[in-house]
């Protein structure tokens, strides 16, 4: 089984509302779909989500660089010798997100040629993961409605609320609201997106201390070395480093700097293979880990619970999964679904990722 080509299709579907976090701002899921074709007739499928504001990507320049450095180099390889891959888009720094994709994509066209599903082969630990729902930014009464009929509907008991703004009591008052609202049996914790300093970050966990948030994520930007490292030491809840960890590497230095003390796995920007490093780095240093969101359509949240359910550590927290339900449709052929707070793996070869080539024609944006 060799490499034939590799497709790297750029496409847009509307967010049903604008989405607002304070790195950013986002109404079109305008993505890449990547599909990497085998001479014995397989695809490996993978989605792959620009963010200019959190990486430097975008969809051209994901484009780009699948077409024009990836693919001549991966073409004519087994999908099996994934190291070779590695090493071949490791010559090209940065573009995580593109590398991401092709990894999982690999990994599909190999749980393909096996007839075995991936999430098998990544360690088959658990048939599906418990779903954290994300609040974005909107008044508080307006965050206690969405949270309470995800409960409802949905059966979601976890919620991340997307925080950062000032003045800082906007995002005080959200919390207390939705604590109130909700009760003491859901879990709360924060993402601020680099939108504090550390500082103001200590300010909003001394005005929330009792109100039983469970995390607090990116509070502010890593650079921040001193500081960060000061509200790390002095917070009772863990810091969780996201934007500031898409790579092994970067997961080791935030790590033993004392930059955080909790990780955040995408495998959107990190693949399976990246993942896997980056868990096991975690898990060998007692490290907690959250499964995150790119804000991923069906096609990337499936990826996440592949990888999520495999491993012990990583299902053990509810994972970022229901932000495909802010699309207006979907190229997923078979929909996901969310039933009791869980979103299931796919028992079938592979990753289970099939695209619906009506709504690909409708939603492409190079024909």
């Amino acid at each position: 089984m060799k490499i034939e080509r590799i497709e790297a299709i750029p496409y847009s579907i509307p967010y049903t509302h604008p989405l607002k976090f304070a790195s950013g701002e986002v109404h079109d899921a305008e993505h890449v779909l990547l599909r990497i074709h085998t001479d014995d007739g397989l695809v490996g499928i993978a989605d792959t989500p620009p963010r200019p504001y959190t990486y430097g990507e975008t969809q051209a320049s994901i484009v780009a660089v699948v077409r024009d450095l990836f693919a001549p180099q991966l073409t004519g390889l087994d999908p099996l010798d994934r190291e070779k891959a590695q090493r071949v888009m490791g010559r090209t720094v940065h573009n995580d997100t593109a590398k991401g994709a092709v990894d999982i994509a690999l990994w599909d066209l190999i749980g393909k040629s096996l007839g075995v599903p991936v999430h098998k082969l990544l360690g088959g630990y658990a048939d599906g993961m418990r779903v954290s729902h994300m609040l974005g930014f909107r008044p508080a009464h307006e965050l206690l409605e969405e949270a309470q009929r995800f409960r409802e509907q949905y059966g979601v008991t976890t919620f991340k609320l997307k925080t950062g703004r000032r003045p800082l009591g906007l995002d005080v008052e959200a919390v207390r609201v939705l604590r109130e609202g909700l009760g003491d049996d859901v879990e709360i914790y924060l993402d601020a997106n680099r939108g504090w300093t550390a500082n103001e970050a200590m300010e909003v966990l001394r005005r929330t201390e009792g109100m039983g948030l469970t995390a607090l994520e990116e509070p502010c930007d890593a650079s921040e070395a001193l500081s960060r490292r000061r509200l790390v030491q002095h917070s009772t809840i863990p810091i969780v480093g996201d934007e500031s960890v898409p790579t092994p590497g970067d997961v080791s230095r935030e790590l033993l700097s004392g930059g955080c003390n909790a990780i955040c796995i995408k495998t959107a920007r990190s693949g399976f293979t990246k993942a896997g490093e980056i868990l096991g780095l975690c898990t060998g240093l007692g490290v907690d880990v959250t499964m995150g969101n790119q804000i991923d359509t069906q096609i990337g949240s499936l990826a996440t619970v592949t990888f999520g359910a495999a491993h012990e550590a990583s299902q053990r927290r509810a994972g970022e999964l229901s932000n495909f339900l802010d699309m207006s449709d979907d190229l997923l052929a078979e929909p996901l679904e969310i039933r009791d707070g869980v979103i299931r793996v796919r028992e079938v070869p592979g990753v289970g990722a099939e695209i619906d080539e009506g709504k690909l024609a409708r939603y492409r944006q190079d024909s």
